[in-house]
């Protein structure tokens, strides 16, 4: 959880979460990036990746610009609730 914090903290990690159900576990990462592999590069920073206990399956995405600003919305709703 820390490198998860640690990269939306840096702007690279823009939503992180995991799947429910009764698979294995799974979930998704969505990185500010144009670039495979700098995304592989941050992933790789997790240590449930370097343990082999996660894998990673990249894929490039476009979504809304307004993702960027998921971070600081759930941020001043968290404040106040808590």
């Amino acid at each position: 959880m820390a490198n998860i914090g640690r990269l939306a903290e840096e702007g690279k990690l823009i939503l992180a979460g995991p799947f429910y159900g009764k698979d294995s576990l799974r979930g998704i990462y969505i990185f500010d990036t144009k670039s495979i592999d700098s995304a592989k590069a941050w992933t790789n920073s997790d240590p449930a990746i370097q343990q082999g206990s996660l894998e990673m399956e990249l894929k490039l995405w476009y979504g809304s610009a307004a993702l960027m600003e998921v971070n600081e919305i759930h941020e001043s709703i968290t404040k106040e609730k808590f």
